[in-house]
């Protein structure tokens, strides 16, 4: 019979230790594969995915430049168009303010003129009003012009 040293017995646990470690180390690394295997999936899915949306966003900014662009063009056509009626405005004006207030005035100045004799009995009879203040011949028009005669 054969007696196991200490060295044997040191040796079947040291190898069995080994065993035991090489085959949680196999395990993890099936594990990482299968992961790296989905990530790998995952990674090409997105990319099938992302692709596309690149292409319609890049599609949707070329798109909204091109409205950028046109709504400046429209920009500046309308403030070249108010810059003109400005200009116009004031081109009428010095044309025909001028000549416009004279004739307005003169046909002031005519119907004055013309309708004097009138206006001036009238504005004898017209009373100046002072605010805050109530005129006595007022009240006295007011008080008889309900009752009949």
């Amino acid at each position: 019979m054969h007696t196991v040293s200490g060295g044997e017995v040191a040796g079947i646990l040291v190898a069995v230790f080994w065993a035991i470690l090489v085959s949680f180390l196999a395990v993890a690394l099936a594990r990482l594969a299968q992961t790296l295997r989905a990530t790998t999936k995952l990674v090409a899915d997105v990319t099938d995915q992302a692709v596309p949306l690149l292409a319609d966003a890049s599609t949707a900014v070329r798109s909204a430049q091109t409205q950028i662009e046109r709504v400046d063009a429209i920009a500046s056509d309308v403030q070249e168009v108010t810059s003109n009626a400005s200009a116009l405005s004031t081109t009428v004006a010095s044309t025909f303010g001028g000549p416009l207030v004279k004739v307005a005035a003169f046909g002031y100045g005519v119907r004055r003129a013309l309708g004097g004799r009138k206006e001036d009995a009238s504005e004898r009879t017209r009373r100046n009003v002072i605010v805050g203040r109530t005129v006595p011949g007022a009240r006295r028009d007011k008080r008889t012009r309900g009752k009949k005669d």
